[in-house]
């Protein structure tokens, strides 16, 4: 059987809220798994003291304390909003025009009362 390959993306849609905490979720765990291999390798270092061991435990000791704050971080971050983007702030003022007559004319708005 033929190997199928990914669909492309041909819209500008953004990913769904699951997908996206999924992917944050898988990137808070790599990153925690690195910590615990940085406090494991120190250990081992500090048993068989190589040399230039200071700069070997410097490396681990910032991996250990530096990654879960990082980790953290990435974790809660939300994606950009979509007028916060970089492309669509050049798409934007690529279209806009300086003109006043081609400004969106004002309509009347429908009141509804609830008397």
């Amino acid at each position: 059987m033929a190997r199928r390959e990914r669909p492309q993306l041909i819209t500008d849609a953004a990913r769904s809220p699951e997908q996206e905490l999924r992917a944050r979720e898988l990137r808070y765990v790599l990153m925690m798994l690195i910590r615990a291999a940085c406090v494991v390798v120190a250990a081992i270092l500090v048993a068989t003291r190589p040399p230039v061991l200071w700069l070997w435990l410097t490396l681990c000791t910032v991996g250990a304390v530096g990654l879960p704050m990082i980790a953290v971080l990435l974790a809660n971050d939300a994606p950009p909003r979509k007028d916060r983007l970089w492309r669509n702030r050049l798409r934007r003022r690529a279209t806009s025009h300086p003109d006043p007559s081609h400004a969106v004319t004002e309509r009347e708005h429908k009141v509804i009362d609830a008397d």
